[in-house]
């Protein structure tokens, strides 16, 4: 093994350890079992936002040279903020490698994407649409993550969460259906 992809290696675990003691709000983020410098988050969007209520799948992919070099940025779940499987140019990602500092860690990375996630400047990799294309884009977010298997496979107890925000909102649909029949019935 390199010594650059054993320093990545190293620097990962430490920054997984750190990240399990002391998680980003809202943000949860997993490596892969068979690949750490494969990086999979999931984004609970925040309260008071477009976002709330959703849940956004990303990927962070981590060079051999981390952490002298940063990683390349992926938003999987549609959001209307980010184009979807699409490097995203941002100072903390490869778009931008001048700006990079090696002592930011995937906390600092994670709690960047969250703060340009929630503003509107643009960027390459981000999309202009309405604070109510948003809140679409949440509430579809639940079904979406569930048909991906890697998403489900890598973070169980948000699935779980989902399947109940899921029951939850079929139980009021049902209701409601419910006691429009009886007003027209009436």
């Amino acid at each position: 093994m390199s010594q650059k992809h054993n320093s990545a290696t190293s620097r990962l675990k430490q920054d997984y350890l750190r990240l399990k003691k002391d998680p980003v709000p809202y943000i949860t983020a997993e490596p892969l079992p068979t690949n750490i410098l494969e990086w999979h988050y999931v984004v609970c969007g925040p309260e008071s936002t477009p976002y709330e209520g959703g849940y956004y799948h990303g990927k962070l992919i981590f060079p051999r040279e981390f952490p002298f070099k940063p990683p390349s940025i992926y938003m999987l779940t549609p959001t209307g903020r980010f184009k979807t499987n699409t490097r995203l140019c941002l100072s903390i990602s490869d778009f931008h490698p001048d700006t990079w500092n090696p002592a930011w860690s995937v906390s600092t990375i994670l709690t960047g994407l969250l703060s340009f996630m929630i503003e509107k400047s643009p960027t390459l990799g981000s999309i202009d649409t309405t604070d109510f294309d948003k809140r679409q884009f949440a509430y579809q977010s639940l079904e979406f993550n569930l048909r991906d298997k890697q998403f489900c496979d890598l973070f169980p107890d948000i699935v779980s969460e989902i399947q109940a925000e899921i029951t939850k909102r079929n139980e009021i649909q049902n209701n409601t259906e419910r006691q429009n029949q009886s007003q027209t019935t009436s």
